[in-house]
């Protein structure tokens, strides 16, 4: 696993498929997602090579409830006695009561998500706060939350305007130095105006699922990419690949 600075305050920790990441508040510590199944341990050695004792991490808040964002978060929230955080749709997908709705896949995605399918099974983990769009997290000066569903029914973006920081999930990703759509969307159409959603927020630094941060001109760099998304769809039907 990789650990990145970001900001002075966030640190992206890199799996070798998805990435979490850690912001922290003078000595309190959020996890935004929680890496696959075998990745708790990792992130627990992460916390205290950067100084932090993992009773320190106080939240953890899932993106969505794909395995490699729910993996550890079982283990990680009974070792490090955190809330565990989902939006009310995804929930029961984390606690394990509901199967995750499969992807409706393009034809180029198909190659992508057989090397997905290696991610291991997420154990179910006990969500203790079921969120909603517009509720507010008590970190980063009032994280916002942003329902951002076509990914899955549950995805979320977490926005902190105070820190112009946001958090897409698989809403958004990473790719070269600008953003692209989410691959393995159950609702290509959904995905695609959550996109335009997230794209609005005033931010300088966009975190993603998977690809590399962008640390300044995000909002903008997002709603160019948003827009181009949306030429494309009408254009040639959604079918490019990291268009």
């Amino acid at each position: 696993m990789d650990v990145v600075e970001v900001l002075p305050e966030l640190h992206m920790f890199r799996f070798r498929i998805g990435q979490a990441y850690l912001w922290r508040d003078g000595d309190e510590l959020t996890l935004i997602d929680a890496g696959g199944a075998h990745d708790g341990p990792a992130i627990i050695a992460a916390v205290r090579d950067l100084g932090f004792r993992p009773e320190q991490v106080r939240r953890i808040v899932l993106t969505h409830g794909h395995p490699d964002h729910t993996g550890a978060a079982a283990e990680l929230a009974a070792r490090c006695g955190a809330g565990l955080s989902a939006h009310r749709l995804d929930a029961p997908v984390v606690r394990g009561e509901a199967e995750a709705a499969p992807p409706v896949l393009l034809d180029w995605e198909r190659p992508l998500f057989e090397h997905a399918l290696t991610v291991p099974p997420a154990p179910p983990a006990p969500v203790d706060r079921e969120l909603a769009d517009g509720d507010v997290l008590p970190f980063g000066g009032g994280a916002r939350v942003v329902a951002a569903p076509g990914h899955t029914d549950g995805s979320i973006g977490i926005h902190l305007p105070g820190h112009g920081v946001l958090f897409t999930g698989d809403a958004v990703a990473g790719h070269e130095g600008r953003a692209i759509l989410g691959v393995f969307n159950t609702d290509r159409a959904r995905a695609l105006e959550s996109f335009h959603r997230l794209a609005a927020l005033d931010c300088e630094t966009a975190c993603f699922g998977h690809g590399d941060p962008l640390t300044a001109g995000a909002g903008r760099l997002l709603r160019a990419s948003a827009d181009r998304h949306a030429v494309l769809e009408v254009e040639h039907g959604g079918t490019l690949p990291g268009a």
